[in-house]
Formats: structure tokens, sequence, C-alpha cells
């Protein structure tokens, strides 16, 4: 029997621009030195594209033909030409599926079926699917394989990347249309931070350490939006507590980290907590995007009378300039006419310290609503 995730209550537009302008018109497209060229590719690129929105089509012509006629190797053109196709075969393949919640879950592909992190991480994706998420993995066996089992094909995207030492598609995902093939890492890594409204990590080597850090690393630096993380041990496993020890002792308190960072995953070994630790999250909060400087919340049910105040003296160091006001959607909004109903949170955002921007999105989730 089938068990499709719930559909989210309104479609979710994922801005992986760190809040750069969005939409509009480019005046600027660029050119390869050839005027008699740049004109053909325009009107190539309104032919392709229309008359409006064009733009962005002609600036990758001109980019691709000034890599044709630079100083660049036949195989650095290969690579760039291939990472855009896997990037383009990937957006086809997400595209049917935007208005679904998605967990992202890595962990090793050395863990047996017989161990219990592997049981844990089948347990936490098919609990995830029952609130409504679908599971993205990796594709391969270990943790990847136990992600796709507990979630199901239906509900499962698998992005394999191409080894020569390592099996193909594990069985629950092989075969399935949501399945995806990549040569690069790169273009994975992409899709699996882009897609995703949570990451959850189980135990794992170095590729685990490496998707768990720059899941950190972007949000941390604002390069990704703020989002759920959370690194599960199978109960009573102390994996992810010395990794925390780790973080701790080492990168907080050497200085290398803010102590509002520590805000931007949870360790656990409990599954209903790293379940609450998503699902909590999405519970008032819906998401955000910038207009200019403004960082625009929107939330999924209005807050009550003196939450605005209270959250904005709480929260006066987020704040650049002004104070938070709840409201309708901006005009620049417009481009987005599903959330046109949600109320939002608006202010001007300082752009620094994310951690206390997921402090402020978990109070916006506690606090009273209308």
């Amino acid at each position: 029997m089938s068990h499709h995730a719930k559909k989210s209550p309104v479609p979710v537009e994922r801005d992986f621009t760190a809040g750069l302008a969005r939409g509009g018109r480019r005046s600027f497209i660029g050119s390869t030195g050839d005027k008699k060229l740049d004109d053909r590719i325009v009107e190539l690129a309104k032919e392709a594209a229309g008359e409006t929105g064009h733009e962005l089509l002609a600036e990758m012509m001109v980019t691709a033909a000034r890599i044709s006629r630079g100083g660049v190797l036949p195989g650095d053109f290969k690579m760039m030409n291939r990472a855009l196709k896997e990037m383009r075969e990937a957006e086809g393949v997400f595209e049917p599926w935007r208005d679904f919640r998605k967990v992202s879950v890595f962990g090793s592909a050395r863990t047996r079926p017989d161990e219990p992190a592997y049981q844990a991480a089948v347990d936490f994706s098919r609990k995830m699917r029952d609130h409504g998420f679908m599971t993205i993995t990796g594709a391969g066996p270990g943790i990847m394989a136990a992600g796709n089992e507990g979630a199901g094909a239906d509900d499962s995207f698998g992005l394999n990347i191409t080894l020569p030492f390592e099996a193909a598609a594990n069985e629950f995902i092989a075969g399935d249309e949501k399945l995806i093939d990549f040569n690069y890492f790169f273009t994975r890594k992409l899709s699996f931070v882009k897609e995703s409204d949570a990451t959850a990590g189980f135990p794992g080597g170095f590729g685990t350490m490496d998707e768990v850090f720059e899941a950190l690393t972007l949000i941390q630096t604002g390069k990704a939006q703020v989002y759920p993380l959370v690194v599960v041990d199978a109960k009573g496993g102390k994996y992810w507590k010395f990794w925390e020890q780790f973080v701790v002792d080492h990168l907080l308190r050497g200085g290398l980290i803010s102590e509002s960072d520590l805000s931007l995953f949870k360790v656990t070994d409990d599954l209903d907590e790293a379940v609450e630790e998503i699902t909590g999250f999405y519970r008032v909060f819906h998401s955000y995007r910038y207009v200019g400087d403004q960082l625009v919340m929107r939330l999924m049910t209005p807050l009550a009378d003196g939450e605005v105040e209270r959250l904005q003296k709480e929260f006066e160091d987020v704040v650049k300039v002004g104070v938070m006001v709840q409201r309708e959607a901006l005009e620049a909004e417009s481009d987005e006419p599903d959330l046109q109903d949600l109320r939002r949170l608006v202010f001007r955002h300082r752009r620094s310290d994310f951690g206390r921007l997921r402090e402020l999105i978990d109070a916006v989730n506690r606090a009273t609503t209308a």
C-alpha cells in the first residue's frame, strides 16, 4: 500500500540565494566580446525563454561562449557542462514534489541491518513520513538504505554517487523515478541542502562528518536558510555525544564558534525527540525570505497581542535598526501568491549570528498565538 507523505499546508519556496534579489529584470547580461554574437545570443534566448525572463538564459549562454573561447582546458569545460546537466536533472526530479517537506538523512554506508543505528534510522524515517516528510538519502547501503526502507519508495529520494568501489543504489530506491545518479559530490551535496527542510545525521565516517559540517557551515554563514539539524544515536549510543563534546571543548572554548552556534543542532538518542526537533520547527514558523535588508518571517498562525513586543526585547541584538512588526505580506512578495494569506514578522536583520536567528524561530514556535 502506498504511504505518500502529507502535502505541506502551503507550497514551500526554497531560497538558496542567501537573500539576494529574486525575480525582476537584469540590466546587465555580459558580453562575449563580439557584439554580433551577443545580439544573436539575446535573440536566441528570447526565442527559447520568451520576451520576458530571457536575461538569465542569455547570461548563461554568454558565460558558456566565453568559456569555449577562453583558456579553459577541455577537461574543465567537460566538468562544467556535466555539473550543469546534473543540476538540471536534479531540478527536474524534485520539481513535482516541491510542495512536500523533506528531510535529508546521512550516515555510514557500512552500518549493517542488524545494528541498532540501522533500525533507529528506519524508525526515524518512518516516523517522519507519518508526520508528512519525505526522506532524501545518498541511495547507498547502510544508513542510507535504512532511511529509504523506513520512508518507503513512494516517499524517498536517492541521490546516488558514482564510485568505483561501492554497489549501485540500495534495493529500496533502485529503479525508482526519484533516484538520481551524480558524478560529482558537489552537485549532489547542493541537492541535499537545497531540497531539504531538515537534516538528520546518524553515526558515520568522513562523508557523514562532511555533510553535517557543511550544513552547519552554510546555515552559520547565512548561505543556506536556517533549518533543523538533528544528529541521532541509537538508544544509549555515544557517537554524537562525543562529537558534541569535541565541538564544545575545542571549538566553543577555543573561541572558534559562538555560544549561539550550539543552537544550530540537536544531539539526541530519543527518536521522538528527534522528530519533535524537526516538526516543532514548523509549528508556527513557515519560512522566511529577505526583501532588501528586511527579513520577512512567514507564520502559520498569527502571534497574540504582546508577543511581538516580548520578542523584540528578547532579541533586540538580532534587529539592525527599528522594531519587529507583525503585518500582512509585503508588496515585493507578490511573486509568491500561495503564501499571501500568511502573517509576517518583519524586521531589519543584522545578518550575523544565525544561531540567534534560530533561537528567535524557536521562541516564535513557543509563543502564544492568536
